[in-house]
């Protein structure tokens, strides 16, 4: 093989073969998926970060009292695997690249913000709870006498 052949060669993109549900989504984990759910009390809400580290990064998630959500950090590009002291430039990519981001939703109610239990999971899961904020009562607030 010549030194064209092998230039050329590098130029192509990788073989990849997906199966399974792997086959069914996207070739990169998207960031900023989301799951909601709901009980009689609170929320649960789930969201993918893919690519970020919770011991390299400052993820903010910030949560209103009208259910409005604001999750911001950043995706780290430090290309050297955990093991290794070489720093490798990437020729392919097709993970989330570095850099910031915002993700902003809704839930479908108010909360109370104070009451809200934020885990950030080893897979790259920012998993919270938020308490419903409870609406006073209808009929004046006042207690019967």
């Amino acid at each position: 093989m010549d030194g064209q052949d092998f230039a050329d060669r590098s130029q192509l993109k990788p073989a990849v073969v997906l199966t399974g549900t792997a086959k069914e989504g996207s070739a990169a984990p998207p960031v900023g998926l989301v799951d909601i759910g709901v009980s009689d009390g609170a929320y649960l809400f789930r969201v993918a970060l893919p690519g970020v580290r919770k011991d390299q990064c400052k993820v903010k998630c910030e949560i209103q009292r009208d259910g409005k959500v604001r999750i911001e950090g950043v995706i780290t590009g430090v290309g050297v695997p955990k093991d290794s002291s070489a720093v490798f430039q990437m020729k392919v990519q097709q993970l989330c690249p570095p850099g910031p981001f915002s993700i902003s939703f809704n839930l479908p109610g108010p909360v109370d913000p104070r009451l809200s239990s934020p885990t950030f999971r080893p897979d790259g899961i920012l998993e919270v709870v938020v308490v419903k904020r409870r609406t006073p009562p209808t009929d004046g607030g006042l207690p019967p006498q």
